[in-house]
């Protein structure tokens, strides 16, 4: 190594120090975008200068949220990023989805439409197809699992009220809350949401399961059924209409029993 390789890698080795202590001292308050992404960067390569691959990264996809998301095929077209590299940004990427998971299944979650916005907000905003997400909870509003169910394209999602009780029963669920996203950014329902909400809500009801809330996710914003009284609302309609119809239901019978 010549003396001026030594004085260049010296010196990208006090920088990174330097970052690192940056880092133990306050965290992330102060950094620059490209070097969070430089420190991720290096933990696949710890000898190898990232910061010029870290700037590019940025300028290519615009944001950090943007760099972490990134499919490591489209990283790796980077100039300075290989596979290696991007062992550190897919790893703590899927570290904090866990420990999001972790954490609000230690909690209970139906008091609050945004704690379950901010646990599925980071697995679901950069998606281009919809996504339809259930979370199955127990009597004491746990949540026992998370569980994609279906997958559709920009513009819709098929949803099967069928198998949406198959797993519910399956889990022994109590209660459920229903979550997808929306590409386009905009958290605002379609007519098609609010249809197959209502048909979830009876179809549920029919066997005496709560659905607490369904809530789509937009561009760093929601909408809650919940919130905005739907579910009530949907839940009010089934158990009115199934009260209308028990009348009619005990003279079928009577009818019947007849002869």
């Amino acid at each position: 190594m010549s003396e001026l390789e030594q004085v260049v890698k010296a010196a990208y080795e006090g920088h990174r120090q330097r970052l690192r202590e940056k880092f133990m001292r306050g965290g992330l308050a102060g950094f620059m975008d490209y070097e969070i992404v430089e420190l991720l960067l290096t933990l696949g390569t710890p000898r190898k200068d990232c910061r010029e691959a870290a700037r590019l990264a940025l300028k290519e996809f615009r944001t950090f949220r943007a760099v972490m998301e990134a499919d490591p095929l489209e990283l790796q077209k980077i100039k300075g990023i290989g596979p290696k590299n991007i062992f550190g940004l897919k790893l703590v990427h899927e570290v904090a989805r866990r420990y999001l998971k972790d954490c609000i299944i230690r909690r209970p979650v139906c008091k609050s439409s945004r704690e379950v916005f901010d646990y599925l907000y980071y697995s679901l905003r950069d998606l281009k197809i919809e996504v339809f997400k259930v979370l199955f909870l127990n009597t004491k509003n746990h949540i026992l699992e998370e569980k994609t169910l279906f997958e559709g394209t920009v513009d819709s999602s098929a949803v099967y009220p069928r198998e949406v009780i198959k797993q519910a029963l399956k889990y022994e669920a109590s209660s459920l809350i229903f979550v997808h996203n929306h590409p386009s950014g905009d958290p605002e329902p379609s007519s098609c949401d609010r249809d197959i909400t209502r048909d979830l809500v009876f179809a549920c009801a029919v066997m005496q399961i709560r659905v607490l809330d369904h809530i789509i996710i937009g561009n760093n914003c929601y909408y809650s059924f919940a919130d905005e009284g739907l579910i009530e609302k949907y839940q009010s309609h089934f158990y009115s209409v199934n009260f209308c119809r028990q009348p009619a239901k005990k003279w079928l019978q009577k009818k019947r029993s007849s002869g």
